[in-house]
């Protein structure tokens, strides 16, 4: 019996509120919530509501995740089975008397953070945060060096954060990964922290990183031919003077998610003789079939799925390698499928992974590992 069962037993037995309280009080005191059973998850909040909802970003569930209340009390749960190794980002959200309310569940200190604010996480049975993505006192860490390089493309200085990696050596030539949405990667994926644990594992080879820091993304970033001159005809040339680098496509990569994914495969594409490899997570690859795009009318998409079909019909060989991964928890799931044959089609060496996750820094994350470790091998292994 799960322990959800064995509190509305126990309160079910209880005529008085007081006793029916102290009984609800109790379970959020002896259990850690969400409370996973087996592959069962138990979400519990206490509210005053006439309903309450959890909500979450995962395609395989309704949209409409009703908690039931226990009677006589305010405790409000659903019961939920959960996959093998899977994570969820999720709200509660209460109404009451025609107005609701959307927030953190309270009991669980559990938060992933993101540009557009916190959600709860909760970790289904097997799920892990990777001991890379840990802090470790002993790690060595490396450094993070800020520049300003000027775009005559885009007409406008931008940020470029560096990464150096620890005993950093100016006489040895380093691969170079440069990583779209950058600043987004180092406060909500930890990739700083990332880098400096697979680096002193051994298990990533030493690199040097550049998080680039974008204007407008949504304008720039789906085939945008002065992104594309900014990052391979200005900004690769600023970095190659002022850092030692390898110079040649197989030390150089591309890097980026969602949109930021698009960006780099375009400009990979536009430059096919210049990057070497690409890493590309939940890649927003939507083209025009109503299997993968559905959103007739929102015009930000419509620069992608040009890009796109234009790529599916004349497929190029952009890189030599690329590391794809996405959520099998994402409506974007199937255009990432969908892409995997029309990129080996062309001769590239794909690796594509999927997680049992959502649209998420933290699952961006957890796949930085191993996408950084297969394009960039240390001498430790995997």
């Amino acid at each position: 019996m799960l322990a959800i069962d064995q509190l509305r037993a126990a309160v079910a037995e209880l005529s008085d509120r007081c006793h029916r309280e102290a009984a609800t009080a109790t379970f959020f005191e002896d259990h850690t919530v969400p409370l996973v059973e087996d592959n069962v998850a138990t979400f519990a909040v206490l509210a005053e509501a006439d309903a309450v909802y959890l909500r979450h970003r995962i395609n395989a569930w309704p949209d409409d995740l009703e908690l039931t209340r226990i009677p006589g009390t305010d405790l409000w749960f659903l019961t939920i089975e959960l996959e093998w190794g899977s994570r969820v980002e999720y709200q509660f959200e209460i109404r009451r008397n025609g107005q609701w309310w959307r927030f953190n569940d309270p009991y669980n200190p559990r938060l992933a953070r993101s540009p557009v604010g916190d959600c709860s996480v909760c970790g289904g049975p097997g799920y892990a945060v990777p001991d890379w993505a840990t802090f470790r006192a002993e790690t060595d860490p490396g450094q993070l060096v800020d520049l300003q390089v000027h775009s005559s493309a885009q007409g406008r200085d931008n940020r470029i954060t560096v990464y150096l990696p620890a005993r950093f050596e100016t006489s040895m030539p380093y691969p170079l990964l440069v990583v779209h949405d950058g600043g987004d990667y180092l406060d909500y994926a930890s990739m700083k922290l990332v880098l400096d644990n697979l680096i002193h594992d051994k298990k990533l080879a030493k690199i040097i990183v550049a998080f680039t820091h974008p204007g407008e993304r949504l304008t720039e970033y789906p085939d945008n031919p002065d992104h594309a001159q900014w990052i391979t005809r200005e900004l690769l040339p600023r970095l190659e003077k002022e850092f030692p680098l390898l110079a040649a496509p197989s030390g150089r990569c591309l890097m980026g998610t969602s949109f930021g994914a698009v960006a780099a495969l375009s400009t990979a594409v536009r430059f096919a003789d210049v990057y070497g490899s690409l890493l590309l997570q939940s890649g927003s690859f939507l083209y025009s079939d109503p299997a993968v795009w559905h959103g007739e009318g929102v015009t930000v998409f419509d620069p992608v799925v040009r890009f796109i079909d234009r790529y599916r019909a004349a497929p190029v060989r952009a890189v030599d390698r690329a590391f794809i991964s996405c959520g099998a928890y994402e409506d974007l799931v199937d255009a990432n499928r969908a892409m995997l044959p029309v990129f080996r089609s062309t001769g590239m060496k794909i690796n594509y992974v999927e997680s049992r996750d959502g649209h998420s820094w933290e699952s961006w994350r957890d796949q930085l590992g191993p996408g950084l470790c297969w394009l960039f091998p240390g001498d430790g292994g995997e």
